[in-house]
């Protein structure tokens, strides 16, 4: 696979609406620009996910805009206790009302009704997750406040077309930022450090067809007293010019070829093999809890499992330096949408 690294600021689409310069950047070097696309407004998907974990708890949180549905979610994960609760909200028609941010690097996303008030905001080198919650479950509200730092490193920025169509995929995932802060639902309360815990960071905008189905594995981590995070993935659009595979090591983008996930067919609980054309990232991964999911509204449905669990193997960094790991906490994924 070629992997095209793009390092000049640009426009994301040209008058056509088609992807000016496809590839992948180390930061958002294409400019968003909503009013530029012309397809119709219930076909763009914008969204924001963030997850915040270490080896014992989790949580995501989510928010978005997929033209003729909005998905507004928070996810609380035990790993220890092998148990998860995922609240979700969804509204019709919002094409655009929400206001996403148009870049990565700024602005703050809202949302606000009777039960959910979540916001993210992004300023001073900082990510402050805010979330309350009422009713998340058994009645009991949940609340939180997170911060990520967010230093100067390397991310992974892809711009991917669809062979033959308008449709596009325009995003950035950024691995290792410090977590600091707290998460609190019923008499639990679940702290986060940054000397040791991390968050990550999924922007997504873009057009893509009805069905699809895609793949994600992402994970972070203190190895030799240094940031690790690794992001893996594929199935969205054509991914000739680059694909998505990273690894991150204090700091430094290592850019990987293909990854593939070998899923047992009758039991996602069963250990996963992912392995490289390259041979620089070869995994067993062991799942503690799926975090699966099925809704369906409108024509929107999807069907997805998020399985947590610990990653043992070897990474190569560009230098060819072996990275060691031994039951690392991530998350591996496969999920089928129709939106």
């Amino acid at each position: 696979m070629r992997n095209h690294e793009v390092t000049a600021c640009q426009p994301l689409l040209g008058p056509d609406g088609r992807i000016t310069e496809p590839g992948w950047a180390r930061r958002p070097v294409w400019e968003y620009d909503r009013s530029q696309i012309t397809s119709p407004a219930f076909r763009i998907k914008e969204w924001d996910y963030y997850l915040v974990m270490n080896g014992q708890y989790g949580a995501a949180f989510t928010l978005s805009d997929n033209g003729y549905v909005g998905l507004q979610s928070v996810s609380l994960l035990d790993f220890g206790e092998k148990w998860e609760h995922t609240e979700t909200i969804l509204t019709p028609f919002p094409m655009g009302k929400m206001g996403m941010p148009s870049s990565s690097e700024s602005g703050k996303t809202v949302y606000h009704d009777k039960r959910l008030r979540m916001e993210f905001a992004v300023e001073d080198g900082k990510r402050k997750i805010s979330c309350d919650f009422k009713d998340f479950y058994k009645g009991k509200p949940l609340y939180c406040e997170i911060t990520l730092e967010q230093p100067d490193m390397d991310s992974v920025v892809t711009a991917t077309p669809w062979t033959g169509k308008k449709a596009f995929y325009y995003n950035r995932k950024i691995n290792c930022m410090p977590a600091g802060g707290y998460l609190s639902w019923d008499d639990h309360t679940f702290w986060f450090y940054p000397d040791k815990d991390y968050g990550t960071f999924d922007w997504g905008r873009g057009v893509w067809p009805y069905d699809n189905t895609w793949y994600w594995s992402s994970g972070n981590g203190t190895i030799g007293g240094k940031p690790f995070g690794f992001n893996v993935g594929y199935g969205f659009g054509d991914t000739a010019a680059a694909s998505e595979n990273i690894l991150f090591y204090d700091g430094i983008g290592h850019k990987l070829d293909d990854v593939r996930f070998h899923i047992p067919k009758d039991d996602f609980m069963k250990p996963w093999m992912l392995s490289s054309s390259d041979g620089r990232f070869e995994m067993e991964f062991v799942p503690v809890l799926d975090r699966a999911a099925h809704l369906s509204a409108l024509a929107f449905a999807s069907d997805q499992h998020q399985v947590f669990g610990r990653m043992s193997g070897r990474a190569e960094l560009d230098d060819g330096t072996f990275i060691e790991l031994k039951d690392f906490m991530c998350f591996a994924q496969k999920v089928h949408n129709r939106s």
